[in-house]
């Protein structure tokens, strides 16, 4: 259920990401771009239906998309991969889950939770950075227990151990990401990663 973004464009966005010296109005340039081309791969499925309609020469048969689209950001830093849902997507709602990783135990507290209706919508669920998947568990459980069945987790950079936390509690969620990589270190950072993706994207 992993998806790893194969594009140029990504791999570039990436390494500027990536990248210390890249300063906070870059880094959230950079960001949105390489959200947007994960937004279009977590919808590539998306179901449509037929749509008639009148081009100026002649009566077309198009189509439209046929299932509501609910992108739910892991505050903060989750908050930095919805614009293009938004940009994209006429009928997305927006939900929130705040959740904090208390950086000495690595383990997430739950501060804010505000959503819409997630019956028989598609629900994505965005978060920059996943490492142990504790956040990423939490937030999907959360959004289970508010009626989400169609779940996907989007994320831009993943470790290994992250992704084994997901599918053990998650097994039928997909994982979209921009980068696999090598691994956590021995204070739960992904390994070579980009830093804390929060604090870059706001300049804290």
């Amino acid at each position: 259920m992993l998806h790893v973004l194969d594009h140029p464009l990504g791999g570039h966005l990436l390494t500027r990401l990536r990248d210390r010296e890249t300063p906070p109005v870059e880094f959230r340039t950079f960001s949105h771009h390489l959200g947007l081309l994960l937004a279009i791969e977590a919808t590539r499925g998306l179901p449509v239906s037929a749509q008639p309609i009148q081009t100026p020469l002649e009566p077309f048969s198009g189509q439209r998309l046929a299932q509501g689209l609910v992108v739910v950001p892991i505050l903060r830093a989750g908050l930095g991969m919805v614009t293009p849902y938004t940009e994209l997507f006429p009928d997305v709602s927006v939900g929130y889950v705040g959740l904090e990783r208390d950086h000495a135990t690595a383990v997430a507290r739950s501060y804010y939770c505000k959503l819409p209706p997630l019956a028989g919508k598609r629900v994505l669920c965005v978060d920059p950075m996943l490492a142990t998947g504790g956040s990423a568990v939490q937030a999907l459980d959360l959004l289970r227990a508010n009626g989400a069945e169609d779940l996907s987790l989007v994320v831009i950079v993943a470790a290994p151990e992250g992704v084994a936390a997901v599918e053990k509690a998650h097994p039928d969620v997909p994982v979209y990401t921009a980068a696999l990589d090598r691994e956590l270190n021995a204070s739960k950072y992904i390994m070579p990663g980009l830093g804390d993706f929060g604090d870059r994207l706001y300049g804290t």
